[in-house]
């Protein structure tokens, strides 16, 4: 467990963080020094890290656009920038980038549409968060902290990750049912 003291004022804003004044470790009994990789590449974490965050937004977008699309039958560009909290502006960029890639169609002042790549897109995106969601329920996390928690996570989960989460959620579910 790791307590930190202080937190920063603003989400946004590290910069004003203040040092933490106390960190308390406590290490499962388990956990030896063994268990730690000896030297991690380091370079090849954060390359990967990168290359999650630079699909987080599309990713985010077309499972919202579909989830739009789903509840209201159609999506509109005032609904997206309402969705994410974001400005028409932005939201219209992030549109036109996903135009750009091939993941949605949309013509000014009509609805957004996604295509085939869009879809499946948003039908992995909707399963890796379901799957992320369930694990973290399984844990015992608190639903509203798990979807927010989820919401992040999903971004950065690895296929054999995101399976062993699949199998352990399972796992409990029918614990729980007996």
């Amino acid at each position: 467990m790791i307590r930190l003291a202080s937190r920063p004022t603003s989400e946004y804003d590290i910069s004003r963080a203040e040092t933490p004044r106390s960190i308390d470790f406590a290490f499962s009994s388990r956990l030896d020094q063994t268990d730690v990789p000896k030297k991690a590449n380091t370079a090849n974490q954060h390359a990967s890290v990168r290359r999650d965050h630079s699909t987080e937004m599309a990713e985010d977008y077309v499972e919202a656009i579909a989830q739009l699309i789903e509840e209201d039958g159609e999506c509109r560009l005032t609904e997206i920038a309402r969705h994410f909290a974001v400005s028409h502006v932005t939201a219209n960029r992030t549109v036109g980038r996903l135009k750009r890639v091939g993941l949605v169609q949309s013509e000014p002042y009509g609805p957004i549409l996604l295509t085939p790549a869009g879809r499946r897109l948003a039908e992995r995106c909707k399963r890796r968060h379901l799957i992320v969601y369930s694990f973290l329920l399984a844990l015992g996390v608190p639903p509203e902290d798990a979807a927010v928690d989820a919401e992040g996570i999903e971004h950065h989960v690895g296929q054999s990750t995101l399976q062993a989460m699949e199998r352990f959620a399972a796992t409990k579910k029918k614990v729980v049912q007996r």
